[in-house]
């Protein structure tokens, strides 16, 4: 999840087209000699353009409803999550910059665990490792992805870049902060109206945002679920 948004092209619609499917539901591209549907728009967010198509088509949709159930309780519940790695390189913030979130975090008294995927766990252990905490605390590669939608839904704070985990973190109204960059949260964030989440945004280099400013969101978001 995240990144630049593609474009629609003749390749998509071709390729769905091969499915023979009865109607293909779909933006405009005369390219592939599809007229129907609405026209793309540049910097919409994802969840008002899959919205808009639909409605297009006479199915209604409710943008504000981004709710998912939460899975079983995982063996790991109630942490808060720091989650640093991401597919791109571009939305990768320095890990000792995660390191120095998840140390402010543990002094606070909250029990960190450092998420990821199997090839990721080299950076989590490096961001534990920085951060003083132990070995227990890299469930990086240990999760497959319906354990760690658990550990999210169950989490008490999220704090990861723009990917997968921070939409999960949406959908399961956990508290987080998510750091952006190359691409605005106006494309991808959580809605704006939610004090439990907080986009964080200083251009299109993630490296830009600070560790203060991050603790200063883990804050705000906190007292916000709390109040």
């Amino acid at each position: 999840m995240g990144g630049q948004p593609p474009r629609p092209g003749p390749q998509s619609h071709r390729l769905l087209r091969r499915a023979h499917p009865e109607r293909l539901y779909a933006f405009a591209c005369p390219q592939a000699e599809h007229v129907d549907g609405p026209e793309w728009s540049d910097g919409e967010h994802e969840v008002r353009r899959w919205c808009r198509l639909l409605e297009w088509y006479g199915i209604p949709t409710d943008p504000t409803d981004l709710a998912l159930l939460p899975p079983p309780v995982p063996p790991r519940a109630g942490v808060a999550v720091v989650h640093p790695g991401a597919k791109a390189a571009e939305r990768h913030w320095p890990p000792q910059r995660f390191a120095a979130v998840a140390r402010h975090l543990a002094a606070r008294g909250f029990d960190v665990a450092v998420t990821g995927s199997a090839a990721e766990r080299p950076i989590a252990e490096c961001v534990a490792e920085l951060a003083g905490l132990g070995e227990d605390s890299v469930l990086a590669g240990s999760t497959d992805p319906a354990e760690l939608a658990g550990v999210v839904a169950h989490a008490k704070l999220v704090v990861s870049g723009d990917t997968g985990v921070a939409h999960l973190a949406t959908a399961y109204r956990i508290p987080s902060v998510v750091l952006f960059g190359p691409v605005t949260p106006d494309l991808w964030g959580p809605p704006p109206d939610r004090p439990e989440h907080r986009a964080l945004w200083r251009g299109p280099a993630v490296g830009s945002i600070g560790v203060e400013e991050v603790l200063a969101a883990v804050d705000e978001v906190t007292c916000a679920a709390a109040a």
